[in-house]
């Protein structure tokens, strides 16, 4: 395939699962690519991939994927013609845009106009106005005092949005409930703008209740040309931040749709738009009419669901488009065929706070019509410094339901060791007959929370874990078994002279602890006893799978297969039953554990690793429980840390800049 005009070599300004994404659409069309990273980049999979690769800075997304001089003396260094900027970091950086354009590089994206118009949220939402599209109503103003923004939210009434006018992903966006806590929610959104943008100004706007959140793809030429690749609904939400996307939106008919899409391509023509965009809409469930929300001027996370549905690829649009051909393909010659939903992996526990470490191991599911898009592989760090996704997976079936029987069947295959994530969430999620059923809203994790618990683990999923620990531990060792209750090597546990081969193994799951009493006999079959309940009789095989093992388990009555992972003192079960993540307990952690605990209790503790933003507070102050005493950024996101208890501060053991581990004391209170 010849190379597109002038796109022989281009550099992705960006790292992680989107810049492996856009190499591989490069190298399909024969186009070169060069990689860019930090520090802590330096052996990633987007570096790997790419042919050439430039180092441009320390960890810090400011220092290093944020700095446009950089990256544009790396494009120079290797004569890239083009830039991708990806999504996030420059990828709506109007400078940017035009810093590539003064240097005589392509950008590829829309032209700086575009970005800036809808960059602002508050000027966007006047453009939209004009051109006769929706919007929600709300203040767009200049006049960004406190004085003036409590009247106005006062006029607009509680409970509403406060939203950074720069920026997207969820970053500075608050919904404040009542007068009280305005200012709070304000002060927060400002930092969070200011520090992800480099701009701390916001709109307010009336916060819809229960609305949905749907988007449109739109893409546009050099040429005048403009089309929509139909809607995607990305109303499963935490934190502001999409988990679920869907294409085509559920319970939209055609005459909804067109409507949708019409709308999207007046507002991309309403900014000489050039490139992948977005055009987010806010729909109310009550009567379905929907307004403007705002616009992304970049390719979006969720894109791989519109290819899926529509059999085009995006990025390769992207890269025709900048080298100045028109649109593939007409607004009439594109069709819709099937449903797509992708899943959002993210490393993060249950409460949704970002979490980080090593990923120690990572398998995949595999399948027709399974897509997975990651970065990372077994080894990789999954660090503070970035975002906390750690793959997208998406999936495609002819049938609207059963798309999302194909997708917790695939999350079961999409297995972790080593790091908390939301695997086993979104299995839960998936099968919740709401969201199969497309009754969903922006509030539909809060809603329905009390339904989405993880699963507990049965006692045959701890006797998967104690069998499992056993026969990994020998593997490890590898060591021939032994059946001889007197042989040292007895796969059992540690030899003990005119003892019987028995093995206790006490495991945590949650607040839950379970224990395993084990007993094998002369005719090769174990005697497993959770909880000193009923005892059943198993033998078990172990074997590689990918980079885990995989279980096979007998009783006299069936066989049960699973694959097992494993770190230092803790057991990974993935089974139909889910993932469960078993900690083994020692004589020893019981001690530790109850110091901990006396130690770190009553104080201000930090649920995550992160850097300290802020602290509110000094040493004599008087505190009460609830109070906010310090501001900690990990994964590009605020969090909020609280006073566990009223007290007198005794000391505080970090400062603004400083690296905080997870679980640990920012502040000590007198006794």
């Amino acid at each position: 395939m010849a190379v597109l005009s002038g796109l022989k070599k281009i550099l992705i300004a960006n790292r992680g699962e989107i810049a492996c994404r856009i190499i591989r659409s490069a190298k399909k069309l024969g186009i070169k690519t060069v990689a860019v990273y930090s520090e802590v980049d330096l052996n990633s999979m987007h570096v790997q991939m790419a042919d050439e690769a430039f180092y441009i800075g320390p960890a810090s997304a400011q220092d290093s994927y944020l700095r446009g001089n950089k990256i544009i003396e790396a494009a120079k260094k290797s004569n890239a013609s083009a830039i991708h900027p990806g999504y996030g970091f420059l990828s709506e950086n109007a400078e940017f845009a035009e810093l590539c354009t003064n240097s005589g590089i392509i950008f590829i994206g829309p032209p700086p106009s575009a970005i800036r118009d809808m960059g602002i949220k508050s000027l966007a939402k006047e453009l939209m106005g004009n051109a006769g599209i929706p919007i929600v109503p709300g203040y767009h103003g200049n006049d960004q005092s406190n004085d003036r923004l409590r009247q106005e939210a006062d006029k607009i009434g509680y409970p509403l949005m406060i939203k950074a006018v720069r920026g997207g992903g969820g970053k500075g966006m608050r919904i404040v409930k009542s007068e009280t806590d305005f200012l709070n929610g304000l002060d927060s959104a400002r930092r969070e703008s200011l520090r992800a943008f480099g701009d701390q100004d916001v709109l307010l706007e009336r916060y819809i209740e229960r609305p949905r959140h749907v988007e449109v793809q739109v893409f546009g030429d050099k040429h005048g040309n403009y089309v929509h690749l139909f809607e995607r609904d990305c109303s499963i939400q935490r934190r502001h931040q999409k988990i679920i996307e869907q294409a085509p939106a559920p319970l939209i008919d055609d005459y909804k749709r067109n409507e949708l899409g019409v709308a999207g391509v007046s507002a991309a023509r309403a900014v000489n738009y050039v490139g992948a965009g977005t055009v987010e809409f806010i729909l109310d469930t009550k009567d379905s009419t929907f307004y403007f929300m705002e616009m992304n001027t970049r390719l979006q996370v969720e894109h791989p669901v519109t290819e899926m549905v529509t059999g085009v690829d995006l990025v390769e649009w992207q890269l025709r488009v900048a080298a100045g051909e028109p649109i593939p393909l007409k607004q009439d010659q594109l069709k819709l065929s099937g449903y797509a939903v992708e899943a959002r992996i993210y490393a993060e526990n249950q409460d949704f706070m970002p979490t980080a470490g090593k990923i120690e191991a990572i398998s995949l599911p595999e399948g027709e019509n399974v897509r997975v898009e990651t970065g990372v592989t077994s080894g990789d760090e999954v660090t503070v410094h970035y975002d906390p996704m750690i793959a997208k997976l998406v999936v495609w079936h002819p049938d609207e339901k059963e798309v999302f029987s194909k997708m917790e069947t695939s999350l079961k295959n999409f297995n972790i060791v080593g790091i908390e994530n939301n695997v086993d969430f979104l299995r839960t999620l998936c099968s919740n007959k709401n969201l199969i059923d497309g009754n969903v809203h922006t509030g539909f994790i809060e809603e329905n929370r009390e339904h989405l618990n993880l699963s507990t683990p049965t006692n045959e999923t701890v006797i998967q874990a104690a069998m499992g620990l056993i026969l990994y531990e020998e593997n490890d060792l590898k060591l021939q078994p032994t059946f001889d209750k007197n042989d040292p090597f007895c796969i059992l546990g540690p030899f003990r002279i005119n003892q019987n081969c028995k093995r206790n193994i006490k495991f945590n799951w949650g607040n839950k602890e379970y224990t395993a009493e084990i007993l094998f006999d002369n005719d090769k079959w174990y005697h497993v006893t959770i909880n000193n309940q009923e005892t059943v009789e198993v033998r078990g095989e172990i074997s590689k799978s990918d980079s885990l093992m995989r279980l096979k388990l007998f009783t006299p009555k069936k066989v049960k297969q699973c694959k097992i992972g494993k770190t230092n003192d803790e057991i990974y079960v993935f089974s139909e039953d889910g993932n469960h993540k078993f900690s083994v307990i020692k004589d020893e952690d019981l001690e530790d554990e109850s110091l901990s605990t006396e130690k770190t209790k009553g104080e201000a503790v930090s649920p995550m690793p992160g850097i300290i933003e802020k602290v509110n507070v000094k040493v004599g102050d008087v505190i009460k429980k609830g109070d906010n005493v310090a501001v900690i950024i990990a994964m590009k996101m605020e969090h909020i840390i609280k006073a566990e208890k009223d007290g007198k501060v005794a000391s505080i053991h970090f400062n603004a800049g400083d690296n905080v581990p997870k679980n640990v004391p920012i502040l000590t209170l007198e006794n």
